[in-house]
């Protein structure tokens, strides 16, 4: 078996003249946190589509846990333990955040189908109860059991945005990618996301693979760090190293470097 749960190799892709990936190449290793950077259009997105599954490569492959996924649907990857967070929320904003939570869940069956549904089974409510216990324990752990009976949609972007993270680990994922996860956060909300990432990939030995333009954030939590610009890996390394790096400095960071955020590539510190 690999030592990598997520590999990317050789990927890209085109739309029209443009390429937007160009032979990319990465890997992700159990309990590791990578964080991926790079100037607006660089292809971050574009890649976390390939990675999950809602954009197909014209060239290159996916492996998930050594195993070819290139071809296999994002659902097909998310019940094999491939879970994504996106830029825009997309809570279900007429439940509450513990029905979030419970609906993520749900894909596992209610036990008698339909008929155990509507008669309330007893095996369906044993089901129920479970899933509802794991909900509030992953609501506790990411600091947000005071909002479990709010409604989603009523709630402001730093809070979305945890639900949208815990919603996604509530059934325990193998590969998490976070694309800006940070976005709308104060320094509070994002001083726990960065606990709860940490324990996610520490204590829990899940992948996770983030895009976050607050570089600050980045080199503080990632072990790892994986620059794209142009469609292309332009540096990889620990965050020393790549804030080191001339060419790094020179395409994203600017001359003040992650601290400074003031380079022509608009990173935010």
């Amino acid at each position: 078996m690999s030592e990598y749960v997520l590999e990317a190799e050789g990927v890209d892709v085109r739309f029209g003249g443009i390429r937007a990936l160009d032979g990319v190449g990465l890997a992700v290793r159990p309990g590791e946190v990578c964080g991926l950077i790079g100037p607006n259009g660089a292809g971050k997105t574009t890649l976390f589509d390939v990675l999950s599954g809602m954009r197909g490569p014209d060239r290159g492959r996916v492996l998930l846990d050594g195993r070819d996924v290139t071809r296999r649907s994002p659902v097909w990857r998310a019940r094999h333990g491939m879970r994504r967070t996106f830029q825009r929320q997309q809570l279900f904003g007429q439940l509450t955040v513990a029905d979030n939570l419970v609906v993520a869940q749900e894909w596992r069956g209610g036990g008698g189908g339909i008929t155990a549904d509507l008669l309330a089974a007893p095996t369906r409510r044993t089901r129920e109860a479970t899933r509802r216990e794991r909900a509030a324990a992953v609501l506790r752990s990411c600091g947000l059991d005071a909002l479990a009976g709010q409604y989603a949609g009523a709630l402001p972007v730093g809070q979305a945005r945890m639900v949208e993270l815990a919603r996604a680990v509530a059934d325990p994922p193998r590969v998490l990618l976070l694309d800006e996860p940070a976005s709308g956060m104060t320094a509070d909300e994002r001083d726990r996301l960065s606990a709860v990432v940490r324990r996610l990939a520490h204590e829990e030995g899940c992948a996770v693979l983030l895009v976050e333009h607050n570089v600050a954030f980045v080199m503080e939590l990632c072990a790892r760090v994986v620059v794209l610009d142009l469609g292309r890996v332009l540096a990889q390394g620990t965050a020393a190293e790549v804030r080191a790096d001339p060419r790094v400095r020179d395409a994203y960071l600017g001359s003040t470097g992650a601290e400074g955020g003031s380079g022509s590539g608009g990173a935010t510190a």
